[in-house]
């Protein structure tokens, strides 16, 4: 198992857990109480910093309760947190409900992570590209 090194900015930081396990997703929980009003945006701290192992990369993905009951996602989604950075994990949330605002607590849930390995690409400039069945057919070319 990979370890994930992870250090407290604050001492009511809660540290990234599984819910369940198997899990894919590390749980991100808020470190601050705000109000997002509907269809408002806001940055919420987790209060941990975290060492992303060299060859992954974090991405921030929404929890699906959250955008299912009170339409709470990321505005990023996925967020991006590479292996060098340092500085307090944040996750930019949007409110999409057009009625009612959302109060975001500390302790409270508020988006995943999930570690993914990185394939480092070097791009290379070509003439052409190679054929494929599919070549140029783009949004909905597969019939649904």
């Amino acid at each position: 198992m990979t370890e994930l090194a992870v250090r407290r900015l604050r001492d009511e930081a809660v540290l990234p857990e599984r819910a369940y396990p198997g899990d894919a997703g590390l749980d991100l929980v808020a470190c601050e109480r705000l109000v997002i009003e509907p269809g408002e945006r806001a940055v919420v701290g987790t209060g941990i910093a975290i060492a992303v192992p060299a060859g992954h990369a974090g991405l921030v993905v929404p929890r699906s309760g959250l955008a299912a009951r009170h339409g709470i996602g990321i505005v990023n989604a996925p967020g991006l947190i590479d292996a060098g950075y340092r500085g307090e994990v944040r996750v930019v949330l949007v409110n999409t409900d057009r009625e009612e605002s959302f109060t975001v607590e500390p302790g409270m849930r508020i988006a995943q992570l999930v570690l993914v390995p990185v394939c480092a690409a070097q791009p290379v400039e070509v003439e052409a590209l190679p054929e494929t069945e599919r070549g140029l057919a783009g949004f909905g070319s597969s019939g649904t």
